[in-house]
């Protein structure tokens, strides 16, 4: 690809910023030549100055929003970092449990899931450890920003390095169905998890109705790439939707912008927060 411009990349990383908040380095620059590759050749262009100059010439959101979905990093795995699982599983999950006992439902949030491990993870967690909850409804929401991802997730169908990543081999065969060189998740645990597209940081969250309370929410690995006013408007709006009682999980290096919302509590090499309530 021919030398672009230090104007142009500006652009595309004020660009991006516009769309998702997301803050790119100017030295992780290269990165657009390879991550819009595809999108040149769907537009029938060979070089990256041709694509900015497409977008600076006519507003385009189809096409600026295409763009910011391509430079969003789409990391994850089954049960990655499996301390806050296991956390969840042997001490939180019980103490929501019995706390729900006559409400008898559960709602969990993968924000930015990516193509879906996160959320595949946390229902089969649930139908292998906690059989009691027969009966009770469920509700495991996953939403990023990426299009494509997003319909990934919905298929459920991973390739075999992926399922080698993290996944017991039990859970393989408990859970999965082998599709040819892939395998594809079972009807049982898609039935629990529902994926859509959703912006983080639009004009508001994607869950904001009074009946969209969530018992955890895995916001991990997200916040990196944000800068602190967009971090403290995301958390502010994620405290709003989470139960009084309710376990926010962050990624290891991340922590609350505003932490007179959140309270850390730090156990097992794991920290998770719980929402502080107005005095």
């Amino acid at each position: 690809m021919e030398q672009v411009a230090g104007s142009e990349y500006r652009y595309l990383r004020e660009l991006v910023f516009g769309v998702s908040q997301n803050v790119l380095d100017a030295s992780r620059d290269y990165l657009f030549d390879t991550r819009l590759t595809k999108i040149l050749r769907n537009q029938s262009m060979t070089r990256l100055d041709e694509l900015v100059h497409k977008l600076r010439a006519q507003k385009n959101p189809a096409l600026e929003r295409e763009v910011a979905e391509a430079m969003t990093i789409n990391e994850t795995s089954f049960f990655r970092d499996l301390r806050p699982f296991d956390l969840l599983r042997q001490e939180l999950l019980p103490k929501i449990i019995e706390a729900r006992r006559f409400h008898r439902m559960l709602r969990f949030w993968s924000a930015a899931c990516a193509t879906g491990q996160e959320a595949y993870s946390l229902a089969m967690m649930l139908l292998e450890h906690f059989p009691m909850l027969a009966g009770w409804k469920f509700a495991i929401e996953g939403t990023d920003i990426c299009h494509e991802v997003i319909q990934r997730a919905q298929a459920g169908l991973y390739h075999r390095i992926e399922i080698n990543r993290g996944l017991p081999a039990r859970f393989v065969v408990r859970y999965f169905e082998h599709v040819g060189e892939d395998w594809i998740v079972k009807p049982e645990v898609r039935k629990l998890c529902n994926f859509r597209q959703a912006n983080l940081c639009g004009a508001s969250l994607p869950f904001n109705r009074a009946t969209d309370g969530f018992d955890v929410i895995f916001l991990r690995n997200v916040m990196l790439y944000f800068d602190q006013p967009t971090r403290r408007t995301l958390l502010a709006g994620i405290h709003r939707v989470l139960a009084p009682d309710g376990i926010l999980f962050l990624g290891s290096s991340e922590q609350p912008a505003d932490l007179s919302l959140w309270t850390p509590v730090l156990t097992g090499g794991t920290c998770y927060y719980r929402p502080r309530q107005p005095s």
